[in-house]
């Protein structure tokens, strides 16, 4: 009896030890990743601010592009598989360089300042993985550790920039392998999230919030066209996916040499975005969002234009993040779609958010929170619908190549398979 006393004391001990560990670990990484997830924003905000107040900095998009494949060429990270290779180390010992942090926010801000189509969070998300992995080296952490500690930072520079702590938090442990979630970095996840989330609000980042109207009581007619709504928001986010992936490709297919092909891209974004005639589809387009959402206003063309663009800059070998496009492109869609259908446009944009954002992600979770977070709980019900059917009917396509399917989305069955 008395053994066993002592091995229970000696394990709660344990326990106690390595949870203090990760609280200190969480709070170093929240103040470190959101003073520099605060930094980010500030220079991205900035750059789209002056890429809109001065339009001549789109001629110089080629240029900047030369730049981007010059400094990753100097720093022999001309092959770095950004954000996939961030989530791949979670799962493997492959390694990512500290060199990572520096080229990503210089090659983002670039590519905003001068005009391209790209997100934000997707380059956070390398921000914090490849510095957090580097301080789970200075201290000497093994593979284990190291891992926990790339999702910590993924939590802490994503919160940072977007103001969305429970989706940050969550979002690392459930986009890693689709099917498991890591709960054993629930604890520093959670607190770097909020920790990084505090700091950058504290240095005046006001976080990401929507005015959503027209949410309807819950009956099996608006129940039945929020399912539809969703529905067209897999099939498009299969699309989507898609486009990502194949812009890319033909790039390499037809202009093998990195410097040809961004120079190329960048001509095709300055030729689109003087045909489109508008400078809403270049940057975040955060502004956009906006008006879909608390508006209910968005142009029929703008989901697929903002689509093309982003795919010829991204696919071209320009720097940023797919997230906010999918945003853009789910919010405009369902803004559009919405009243074709019965339902009011703010509220069918909000739907169409966060249904394509996880038909693209594949992670209903952190939609249903990310849901709750921008537009509050109100409609929490329809947005735990619409995440439940963009994932299921958007299968097993994905923008990360990185992430790991683990379990059917149709039966209980463990499948094993990388999403395409």
């Amino acid at each position: 009896m008395e053994e066993s006393i002592r091995d229970k004391l000696k394990h709660w001990l344990e326990h106690g030890m390595i949870f203090l560990k990760w609280v200190a670990c969480a709070l170093l990484m929240g103040l470190v990743l959101g003073a520099a997830g605060t930094l980010f924003h500030y220079c991205v905000d900035g750059a789209n601010r002056y890429s809109g107040q001065y339009p001549y900095l789109i001629w110089f998009l080629p240029l900047g592009g030369l730049l981007i494949v010059f400094l990753y060429k100097i720093t022999k990270m001309e092959r770095d598989q950004g954000t996939d290779l961030v989530i791949r180390s979670v799962r493997s010992t492959e390694p990512i360089s500290i060199k990572t942090a520096p080229l990503i926010f210089v090659s983002t801000v670039l590519t905003h300042l001068l005009g391209g189509s790209a997100g934000r969070e997707g380059a956070a998300l390398q921000l914090g993985g490849s510095m957090a992995a580097q301080v789970g080296r200075w201290f000497r952490f093994d593979e284990k550790d190291e891992r926990i500690m790339v999702m910590c930072g993924m939590s802490a520079a994503f919160s940072a920039l977007f103001g969305a702590p429970l989706t940050a938090a969550v979002f690392s442990l459930e986009v890693i392998s689709v099917g498991v979630m890591y709960y054993s970095a629930l604890v520093p996840c959670v607190l770097s999230a909020v920790v990084g989330c505090g700091v950058a609000v504290y240095f005046g980042v006001i976080p990401v919030r929507f005015h959503l109207t027209g949410i309807p009581e819950m009956g099996a007619l608006p129940l039945g066209k929020v399912i539809l709504l969703a529905a067209l928001c897999a099939v498009l986010s299969v699309v989507f996916c898609l486009v990502m992936h194949l812009s890319g490709k033909a790039y390499g297919r037809l202009l093998k040499n990195r410097y040809l092909r961004i120079l190329a891209g960048g001509l095709l974004v300055i030729g689109l975005t003087y045909l489109f005639q508008t400078r809403d589809y270049n940057g975040a387009g955060m502004e956009v969002i906006r008006r879909a959402i608390d508006g209910g206003e968005a142009r029929p063309e703008a989901f697929a234009l903002k689509l093309a663009l982003t795919a010829v800059t991204l696919g071209a070998g320009y720097r940023g993040g797919e997230i906010v496009p999918a945003f853009f492109v789910g919010a405009t869609f369902g803004c559009v779609m919405g009243p074709l259908i019965g339902l009011d446009p703010s509220f069918a944009a909000g739907i169409g958010l966060i249904a394509l954002f996880c038909g693209v992600v594949n992670c209903p979770l952190t939609s249903l929170l990310l849901g709750v977070e921008l537009f509050g709980a109100e409609g929490i019900l329809y947005y735990a619908v619409a995440a439940a059917v963009s994932y299921m009917l958007s299968g097993y396509h994905g923008l990360y190549r990185g992430q790991k399917i683990l379990y059917s989305k149709t039966e209980p069955t463990f499948i094993n398979t990388s999403s395409t």
